[in-house]
């Protein structure tokens, strides 16, 4: 039996931990300006979409209450 160097290899957690590093490395990410615009956009049609299925949500509630009673 030879005496050989063990060579330890990280645990799950280290692994994990440097391949995310590794990989938000590579991420383009946008510039402020870009982020701003961008979230701009999502609360618009948030928004947008809010009041489309409120309008949704009364036409059908208004619908089905006349139809029961």
């Amino acid at each position: 039996m030879t005496n050989q160097t063990q060579v330890r290899q990280p645990n799950a957690i280290q692994r994990w931990f440097r391949e995310t590093i590794a990989e938000l490395r590579k991420v383009s990410w946008p510039t402020r300006a870009e982020a701003l615009s961008l979230t701009r956009i999502v609360i618009i049609v948030m928004i947008i979409m809010a009041i489309i299925l409120g309008g949704l949500d009364t036409v059908f509630g208004s619908f089905f209450r006349w139809l029961l009673y």
